[in-house]
């Protein structure tokens, strides 16, 4: 069976390891990997602060250009034995679409293959939030936002967005972990279970002929313990004939591949 992982970070991520890009490479090869991309996190648009506390969620615009001279040298470097692909993590962020309509018009043309995700949320006082950063910051969002509830909301709401929104002709195929705002689930479980929410987004997703990223990442968060989507989503995504790309998440070179062999068949 044809093995890809397409959702892979690199040395360049701020909250990663330094892992180089050969290490990431032996890996896949060693696991016997048939394709990889990797998709690290995209400058933010112009005019957005970073929420996360750290600042730390995505690459400089001054990184930009090596990291793509980077991954086009490793892909011709080992292209006998692994198809590499150059791709990014493009964040979708309410109020910033023209910003990030610029950069993909800019910078699309170089990408093989790229994920679209939300990770961060325009809460009701007007500021933005980085939900997945940690238990303690999501705890804050709830405060902010009145209910857990609400947070899933919005979520939902901003993924929608993200599928329907006119990005230009460079906008990324394939949506990331579209269940992200489970992360902290065991902590602070929703009243309800968005099964509606997620079936209309995965709905939007076969309206727009995009692909889903199957990813592993989840199952190794403790207060997650599941896949971005679940399990019983990625059963719906499949009776829909919605393409699957597993993507590790990985931001250290030990973890490409990872929960590969517990997900369910029909992956690519």
């Amino acid at each position: 069976m044809y093995k890809r992982d397409g959702h892979i970070h690199t040395p360049y991520c701020p909250h990663g390891t330094k892992d180089e890009l050969k290490k990431y490479i032996k890996r896949a090869i060693d696991l016997e990997f048939d394709e990889i991309t990797f998709t690290e996190h995209a400058p933010l648009p112009k005019g957005f602060e970073d929420a996360a506390p750290t600042k730390d969620s995505s690459m400089t615009m001054k990184q930009l250009p090596s990291y793509v001279e980077n991954v086009l040298e490793v892909k011709e470097q080992y292209r006998s034995e692994l198809k590499i692909n150059l791709g990014l993590e493009i964040d979708y962020i309410e109020g910033f679409e023209d910003g990030t309509r610029e950069f993909l018009h800019e910078w699309g043309k170089f990408l093989d293959d790229s994920v679209l995700s939300v990770h961060f949320l325009k809460n009701p006082l007007g500021k933005y939030d980085c939900l997945d950063y940690s238990p303690e910051i999501f705890g804050e969002m709830i405060q902010t936002y009145g209910h857990v509830d609400r947070i899933y909301e919005c979520y939902f709401k901003t993924l929608s967005k993200s599928i329907s929104t006119d990005l230009g002709p460079f906008k990324p195929k394939r949506i990331g972990h579209m269940t992200l705002v489970h992360k902290f689930q065991k902590q602070f479980p929703s009243s309800q279970d968005f099964s509606f929410a997620i079936k209309e987004v995965l709905g939007q997703v076969k309206q727009y002929e995009l692909e889903l990223d199957y990813n592993a990442a989840g199952l190794f968060k403790p207060l997650c313990e599941e896949t971005y989507p679940p399990q019983w989503a990625i059963k719906e995504a499949m009776n829909l004939h919605i393409p699957l790309v597993y993507g590790s998440d990985a931001h250290q070179a030990k973890d490409l591949g990872q929960g590969r062999h517990l997900l369910l068949t029909g992956n690519r």
